[in-house]
């Protein structure tokens, strides 16, 4: 039988009259095994195997044995209607999509299937890294994101006049490759204080609270209940019960053209307006204000001199900076995250 790595059917909005594709909407997207949707729907396109998308109809829905109120039945059925009953305004049309990924590990072929992996992360189908995403940056197009759906940056300007005639203004929230993740997904269990402040593709565990200048970028993200004020770059994962303090910052693949993937352990605190350029074991504190690179200088309770590259991915790590030397000590920690008081339980009931 064959089988597929994902499946997703979507709305996709490309630039009237062409072939470019702004974004893929998939309020169906599967991931893993012998998906037995992907192979009746596949079936009936003749789609044996590979990565491709196809345009989808009604007629499509017809010709397979799902029931009506089968999943893909019902997604195929909704953006279907969505696509003929709600025309764009925006110099794009709508096309009902049916999207297979057969391998996740090769790197993305078009929009489509760098949409598909951005959804599957964010519906927690995917863990960061759960998918390649090599070259998404040279296959999307930079987009007009506006609340009446992703426009054209070529003909903005003119298409705002036309709405200005009618008495309409378009209201952009920004200009960008990735869109914000709730526009598509809105995972359970989550609080995210500032929508625009995470991108799709993000993975947020049920119990995460990103604040209002909490960030998080594609392909990174919570693998449990921690409270985000802080960045977590492209890359990065935080796990279960950690502390990314008000300003603070780990740094991720795309900040200086590393290589290295960043983690935090459980159970961390990253004080406000601290960074790391470092990975952290589990129980790690940062002090507040403290920016922590690969090559910073730390000096240990035995007086050795190293750089925290070599301490990278302890567990129990104490790094602050001394306020009468400068000098940056590191110490290993007698306690776990009760030392710091760990993440507010009250806060955290989503």
């Amino acid at each position: 039988m064959t089988t597929f790595a994902a499946l997703g059917i979507g709305l996709a909005t490309r630039v009237a009259g062409s072939d470019r594709i702004l974004d893929t909407w998939y309020p169906l997207a599967v991931a893993g095994g012998d998906a037995g949707e992907a192979v009746a729907i596949a079936s009936t396109l003749r789609h044996r195997s590979g990565t491709a998308t196809y345009p989808l109809t009604r007629e499509v829905l017809r010709s397979t044995d799902l029931n009506a109120d089968h999943p893909v039945a019902r997604a195929v059925s909704a953006v279907t209607a969505d696509a003929a009953l709600r025309p764009a305004p925006t110099r794009t049309e709508r096309v009902p999509v049916a999207t297979f990924v057969e391998d996740l590990s090769a790197p993305p072929v078009d929009a489509h299937d760098v949409y598909l992996r951005l959804h599957l992360i964010s519906n927690r189908q995917l863990r960061p890294h759960g998918a390649n995403l090599d070259g998404s940056f040279g296959i999307l197009s930079n987009v007009v994101w506006t609340d009446e759906g992703p426009c054209d940056p070529d003909t903005f300007d003119a298409l705002q006049l036309e709405h200005a005639r009618v008495g309409q203004r378009l209201r952009v929230t920004s200009v960008d490759k990735f869109p914000r993740m709730t526009d598509y997904v809105v995972p359970s269990g989550i609080r995210i204080a500032d929508a625009d402040r995470v991108r799709l593709g993000a993975h947020l565990s049920p119990g995460t609270t990103v604040m209002h200048e909490g960030f998080v970028n594609f392909n990174a993200g919570t693998l449990g209940a921690s409270m985000v004020e802080g960045r977590i770059s492209a890359g990065v994962v935080v796990g279960d019960g950690s502390d990314i303090g008000g300003g603070a910052s780990i740094m991720g693949t795309l900040s200086g053209g590393g290589t290295e993937i960043l983690s935090v352990g459980s159970g961390c605190l990253i004080g406000a307006n601290a960074g790391i350029g470092i990975s952290l074991g589990d129980d790690c504190v940062i002090e507040a204000g403290l920016y922590v690179t690969a090559g910073t200088k730390v000096t240990l309770p035995d007086g050795q001199i190293v750089k925290a590259a070599e301490l990278s991915g302890r567990d129990g790590l104490l790094l602050r900076r001394d306020s009468v030397s400068g000098a940056v000590v590191g110490f290993q920690r007698d306690g776990t995250r009760g030392d710091w008081g760990g993440l507010n339980a009250e806060l955290h009931a989503n």
